[in-house]
């Protein structure tokens, strides 16, 4: 198989020409790859009065048969290189046996029945139960992998009807954001009718009555683009159940605002529609309701402005409960009356506090809301009136979701985990608050033999950054470990203690695992996550940066043995730090990544990413992206760390001619011996629903690379 992979890639060279990315004899035996020569064209673009080269436009078409006929050889050369890594079918191997074990989700209860979803191990997707009781023998509704025999046709998400009759369940094929809904019969097993498509970043929220559900979707767009055009004007519709996509209803829409987004949420007594307008990914909304009791009734403004984030939590009558970042910047819970919504009536329920408040439900009569201390959860449940009532005991630093239900259950589940303990589910008894297990995986590892800590450190700027070091217990301090660090930094996300079998196969093999929870995240809200956007994106960077140089001070690692890695808006940290501080490194893995931070508003969602990035055509912010751009800061002549860059073919989130465009750069700049490859997935996008087997064999890929790379 490895002779097939050379011969087509010395195939595919011919068509292209090749380059040396070094002269063999200065190299070790062997090291000095042969990559396909990429065509340059005299492309330029005029920012502001700076005329940019950008040589590799057209690896923009994914589409071209130049594009296609690149990506053919450089595959064929990853491949080759891949191939003859010795260790690699043996991590391919021990990661198969760890990742065989069962997955449970938190169950949700409608209609009298319980629904949950389970994985047997190495099932390509996971498959959804139902049961009347707890103690019941559970019953297949819906199997993802008998959509696509290579499980590339994935759940997008799952809906049941209150009376627990139907189940609408949407799919995405080959990791696209693209979904097509439909609606099965829970009792008999078969799909109705209903076909609903084009729809993407939506939820869908059913009336009391079962007879149909509102939607988010967009125009249906042109064939050839669809994986990379612009999307702009969502809409927001009602379908009937039984009648075709064609009749559905028109609910909202602003076609004087192209950037808005709608979500939908009914309230558990039926009595309202929620939607939340959002711009872009800032976490600011808009909050309109409509009275669902009313045949004519309009959709009115509740909070109309795009000042703060506003989740809907649940309502009593016409008090509803929000979580906000209004007036506090780590969240707090304020009740408002739809009947007087004027900001001097509301009420504070929960204070802010000095823990980020990440979610919060009322079940049971109760207010349960999860908290972050440090990137680490804390369950506290209060009364409807804010008072505390008790915390719930967690079994350690990790991190908790679910807590799914209504107000008046007596019962919730939901989710623990940690960098050492599969994600277990509890049951929660919402009178005595009391928790039990149930479901609990078993994994083929001893979580004792292995240890997390939590290291805080200093950024450039002085700032505190929490991380976790995870590894073996006894690990030497001399500078010789392995070490993965992995981060993020962006879009108000917060990167928490979770099992991973990936990262276990990793600290089997002696290497430490690391996360930095870096500004631009969640973890200490607004606050935090805006002192990672725009002009203050470079604290990102420090923050990363700082984080590896700790680890090499420390001694825990040394630049030769430290790898970063990190995906989608974590592929863009990796690139700029990698080309800030190439001798700080010993390997860089950049997965799905912003790498174009001149144009990555020109495609699909792009233009939504602005509120963290900027745009370029503002004159200022073009002066700060370009500055830290991973494509625009490739120097030619400088040798950088062992790299190999993955995307994939359906990636219609961060499209990949940001990462073709990338690798080509850099195997131009390249000057020293180290490899800089490109992984480039086929029948695969973003990350989101991708099959058990593609997950094990780009894990493989990515430990085996970084063996060689980091000589272990």
């Amino acid at each position: 198989m490895h002779m097939r992979h050379a011969t087509l890639a010395v195939a595919l060279m011919t068509v292209f020409g090749a380059t040396q990315a070094a002269d063999p004899a200065t190299c070790a035996a062997g090291s000095a790859l042969t990559y396909p020569v990429t065509a340059k064209v005299a492309q330029t673009d005029n920012y502001h009065g700076t005329t940019v080269a950008d040589p590799y436009r057209w690896l923009e078409d994914a589409n071209s048969a130049e594009t296609k006929g690149w990506v053919d050889a450089q595959n064929a050369v990853t491949q080759a290189y891949l191939g003859q890594i010795p260790q690699r079918e043996a991590i391919r191997q021990r990661l198969t046996k760890l990742w065989n074990y069962e997955r449970y989700s938190v169950p949700s209860k409608e209609g009298g029945r319980y629904f949950y979803s389970r994985n047997d191990g190495l099932q390509n997707q996971s498959v959804l139960y139902t049961m009347k009781k707890l103690g019941d023998t559970p019953r297949m509704l819906l199997d993802p992998n008998t959509l696509a025999a290579d499980g590339t046709v994935a759940l997008a998400g799952v809906e049941v009807s209150p009376d627990g009759k139907l189940l609408a369940y949407g799919t995405a094929a080959s990791g696209s954001d693209w979904n097509e809904w439909k609606v099965r019969d829970i009792e008999t097993g078969k799909d109705l009718d209903d076909h609903l498509k084009w729809v993407k970043f939506s939820q869908t929220a059913w009336t009391k009555d079962g007879k149909g559900f509102f939607y988010s979707r967009y125009d249906e767009p042109e064939e050839a683009t669809k994986l990379a055009g612009v999307n702009y004007f969502q809409k927001l519709y009602f379908h009937k159940i039984g009648t075709p996509q064609s009749a559905d209803i028109l609910v909202y829409d602003r076609p004087d605002e192209k950037e808005w987004g709608f979500r939908a949420q009914t309230t558990d007594d039926g009595k309202y529609l929620l939607i939340t307008a959002t711009k872009g990914t800032a976490h600011k909304y808009r909050v309109f309701i409509k009275d669902l009791t009313k045949a004519d009734s309009k959709v009115l403004p509740l909070v109309d402005n795009f000042d703060a984030a506003w989740d809907f939590v649940d309502n009593v009558g016409s008090t509803f409960y929000f979580s906000t970042d209004s007036k506090a910047p780590r969240q707090r819970i304020v009740a408002i009356d739809v009947n007087k919504p004027d900001e001097k009536n509301w009420k504070e329920i929960v204070a802010e506090s000095g823990d980020t408040l990440s979610n919060a439900h009322i079940i049971g009569n109760r207010l349960i809301t999860e908290n972050l201390k440090d990137a680490r959860s804390v369950v506290r449940v209060h009364t409807l009136e804010g008072k505390l009532v008790r915390e719930i005991a967690l079994p350690g630093i990790g991190s908790v979701s679910g807590f799914t239900g209504k107000r008046g259950d007596t019962e919730t589940f939901f989710s623990f985990t940690s960098f050492t303990t599969p994600t277990t589910i509890y049951r929660l008894d919402m009178k005595s608050g009391k928790t039990s297990v149930f479901r609990q995986p078993k994994v083929d590892f001893d979580p004792n033999a292995y240890e997390t800590r939590q290291q805080f450190y200093t950024s450039r700027d002085g700032t505190k950054v929490p991380m976790f070091i995870v590894s073996k217990k006894g690990i030497k301090l001399d500078g010789s470990n392995p070490t993965y660090l992995y981060g993020y930094g962006g879009f108000n996300i917060s990167m928490l203690p979770g099992f991973s079998p990936a990262n276990l196969a990793w600290m089997e093999m002696g290497g430490v695992y690391v996360v930095a929870n870096l500004r631009g995240g969640g973890e200490y809200g607004e606050a935090w996550h805006n002192a990672g956007t725009k002009l203050q994106k470079q604290n990102v960077f420090d923050d990363f940066i700082g984080a590896a140089e700790w680890l090499v001070a420390n001694k825990v690692t040394s630049p030769s043995k430290l790898a970063i890695g990190g995906g989608s808006n974590g592929g863009l940290l990796v690139g700029a730090a990698m080309t800030q501080r190439p001798d700080l490194f010993g390997a860089a893995i950049p997965m799905v990544g912003v790498m174009d931070m001149l144009r990555f508003h020109k495609f699909t969602i792009g233009w939504a990413w602005t509120s963290d990035y900027g745009s370029a055509d503002n004159a200022d912010e073009f002066k700060a992206l370009v500055k830290y751009s991973p494509l625009h800061n490739l120097k030619p002549g400088t040798q950088y760390p062992a790299t190999m860059v993955t995307t994939a073919d359906h990636d219609d989130r961060v499209v990949p001619a940001h990462s073709f465009k990338f690798a080509a750069t850099a195997q131009a700049a390249q000057a020293g011996c180290n490899p800089i490859i490109i992984r480039i997935d086929t029948k695969a996008g973003h990350g989101a629903g991708k099959p058990t087997a593609k997950q094990i064999e780009e894990v493989a890929d990515r430990w085996g690379f970084l063996t060689k790379a980091l000589k272990m």
